[in-house]
C-alpha cells in the first residue's frame, strides 16, 4: 500500500504543477485549477504519516520534490527541441508548459515549507496524543499549513501578472475552498488508514 500511496502522491503532485498554469472562477472567486488536485497531497502524506511513521512521510515529501525538479528538467528540453515541420502547435505547446515554469518553481517553495511543516505538526501531535485524536492531527496540520502553501505558492505564481487586489482575492478564495476540502476529507482519511493497515 506504501507504494500506491507514494505513487498518487507524486502523480497528483506533478498533475497540479500542469494543471496550475490555468485559472478558473466561480463567480468572483479566482483560483488555480490545482486546487482541485493539490489539496489530496496532504490527505496521502498524512495517511502515511499516521500507518509508516514520520520518516515515512518525510520521504515521500522528498520524493515529491525530486520528482518535480526532474519534470522540470524534462519539460524544459522537450520544450526547446526542435519541432518537427507538421507540428504546428509549438508557440501553444511552450506557452502552457513553459508557463508552468514559474508555477512549478512557485510549487517547489511553498511545497517544501508546507508539506514539511505539515508533517511536523502532525507528529507533534501524534507525540502528544498518541494514536488516539486522528482527526485533530489530520485537519489541524493540513488547515495550517494549507494556508502557509497558498499564501507563498500564490504569491510566487501569480505576482505581476494580475493585480494586487486579484492576488489577495486568490489567497483567501483559495485557502477557503483547501480549509472546505481539509475539512470534509476527514473521513477518507480514516477510511486510508484503516484500509493502509
Amino acid at each position: 500500500m506504501f507504494v500506491y500511496l507514494n505513487a498518487l502522491f507524486v502523480g497528483l503532485l506533478l498533475i497540479s504543477n500542469i494543471l496550475g498554469v490555468k485559472l478558473f472562477s466561480l463567480g468572483e472567486i479566482v483560483l488555480p485549477a490545482a486546487v482541485i488536485v493539490y489539496v489530496v497531497t496532504y490527505l496521502i502524506t498524512d495517511v502515511i504519516g499516521e500507518v509508516y511513521g514520520r520518516d515515512a512521510a518525510r520521504k515521500t515529501v522528498q520524493a515529491g520534490f525530486l520528482t518535480q525538479v526532474i519534470a522540470l528538467l524534462f519539460i524544459f528540453i522537450a520544450i526547446e527541441l526542435p519541432a518537427a515541420p507538421d507540428f504546428g502547435m509549438q508557440p501553444e505547446f511552450a506557452a502552457i508548459l513553459g508557463g508552468s515554469f514559474r508555477v512549478m518553481l512557485a510549487s517547489l517553495i511553498s511545497y517544501v515549507v508546507s508539506q514539511n511543516l505539515d508533517v511536523s505538526i502532525f507528529h507533534r501531535l501524534k507525540a502528544r496524543h498518541g494514536e488516539s485524536k486522528l482527526w485533530l492531527r489530520n485537519n489541524l496540520s493540513t488547515v495550517t499549513s494549507q494556508l502557509v502553501d497558498t499564501t507563498v505558492f500564490i504569491a510566487v505564481a501569480f505576482w505581476g501578472t494580475v493585480p494586487f487586489s486579484v492576488l489577495v482575492g486568490m489567497i483567501v478564495s483559495q485557502y477557503l475552498v483547501k480549509l472546505g476540502i481539509a475539512l470534509l476529507d476527514t473521513p477518507i482519511v480514516y477510511l486510508f488508514v484503516k484500509f493502509a493497515r
